[in-house]
């Protein structure tokens, strides 16, 4: 099958594995953070970890826009389900996501909410043309990836002027958070205004899907002002031994630069139909809360005016909830590389994936359920 068995053999992964051992400083800490929770999986998934020389750490990052969503925005869902009786559309991995009180979507639709698990933003706009009497919201989520069929589906209710539609929208971007996560450990530098380099980690493996529609320019600025080195990754495993190649390579000889290992996919501008279609429906808010790391100016979307009469916060008028995550759980430290999920005391004890404690442990791409799937560091159940 083209691209995937090519980035899977055993013998090109023991050759990339003796490249790194052999580029490698011996005297050298190599922190590297991936962003994706794909990319997460994948190390875990295929032992990439163990290939590695001791001293190359991988750092897990936001991982997903499931992990990153705050619990506030749970509970507005719920109001909306229970309160508002409406028929809420969303993925599946949301309806798990605990909210306040270890209630959830799933609890909710337990109760007698309808709530429906959708595959796509086309499910949620046919169960609306099928129900004219009902109001109906879909739960849209996602990083820059998942957003264009969002618009899509909002123009063509426009177009169709399906007054019982609207979106509750949690689109989420990546270079704000990026930023956030560099910004967020040390004070801002004397006389410069800006805030030194986050000491923990020393490169990036950068999103990949999400680089599909972005492109590889919006992470210029991190190289070229925080001095760390990028590598767009994909998600198989060569792919990702390949890229922390790339990013050894950077680090010893003193480079940060913003490289594309996945060129079959990613190219500089991005998918620029995709950006205008983007540009045409959402714009900024002037910031939205992420889990683990705080309220971030200009980091989300919203509907623009023109578009406004879709947007289900404005129609229902939803409150701004601020809502702590579970006590205990470390998601929020483990979502900005603080914390990894062995961290966690309740990583494997009351925290399960039949029992989530948080949103790491719910999604299909949360660091502490890869943690569990594949069994590392003391979390088999």
């Amino acid at each position: 099958m083209k691209y995937i068995s090519e980035f899977r053999q055993h013998d090109l992964a023991l050759q990339l594995a003796r490249a790194i051992a052999q580029t490698v400083s011996p005297d050298r800490h190599y922190r590297l953070m991936e962003f994706c929770g794909g990319h997460t999986h994948a190390i875990f998934r295929y032992g990439i970890q163990d290939l590695m020389p001791d001293n190359v750490e991988f750092i897990h990052g936001p991982g997903c826009p499931v992990c990153v969503l705050p619990t506030g925005r749970i509970d507005n869902a719920i109001q909306l389900a229970e309160q508002q009786g409406v028929i809420l559309c969303t993925y599946a991995d949301v309806l798990r996501v605990p909210a306040t009180g270890r209630h959830s979507l799933l609890k909710a639709k337990a109760n007698g909410g309808d709530i429906r698990m959708v595959y796509s933003t086309q499910d949620a706009l046919k169960i609306a043309r099928d129900n004219p009497t009902r109001q109906v919201v879909f739960f849209a989520i996602g990083f820059e990836t998942t957003t264009p069929p969002t618009a899509v589906i909002i123009q063509q209710a426009q177009a169709e002027r399906l007054g019982n539609f609207s979106v509750f929208c949690n689109h989420v971007l990546t270079p704000a958070a990026m930023g956030a996560i560099l910004d967020a450990p040390l004070s801002p530098l004397a006389n410069t205004g800006r805030a030194s380099p986050n000491l923990s980690i020393d490169a990036f493996l950068g999103p990949s899907h999400v680089s599909t529609i972005i492109g590889s320019q919006p992470y210029q600025r991190f190289a070229k002002c925080y001095a760390k080195p990028i590598v767009i990754a994909g998600f198989e495993p060569l792919d990702v031994m390949q890229s922390v190649l790339m990013l050894i390579r950077q680090l010893n000889e003193g480079r940060h630069e913003v490289e594309n290992e996945y060129s079959r996919a990613v190219t500089p501008q991005g998918n620029l139909k995709a950006q205008a279609l983007m540009r045409e429906v959402f714009e900024l808010r002037p910031q939205f809360e992420w889990r683990g790391l705080g309220l971030i100016a200009d980091s989300a979307l919203t509907l623009k005016a023109d578009y406004a009469g879709f947007d289900a916060e404005q129609r229902f008028n939803l409150p701004a909830i601020q809502a702590s995550d579970t006590k205990g759980c470390e998601c929020s430290a483990i979502l900005r590389g603080v914390k990894k999920p062995q961290d966690c005391k309740l990583l494997g004890t009351v925290c399960t994936p039949e029992n989530p404690m948080g949103s790491c442990m719910v999604s299909s791409e949360g660091a502490c359920a890869a943690y569990w799937s594949y069994r590392r560091n003391g979390a088999a159940g």
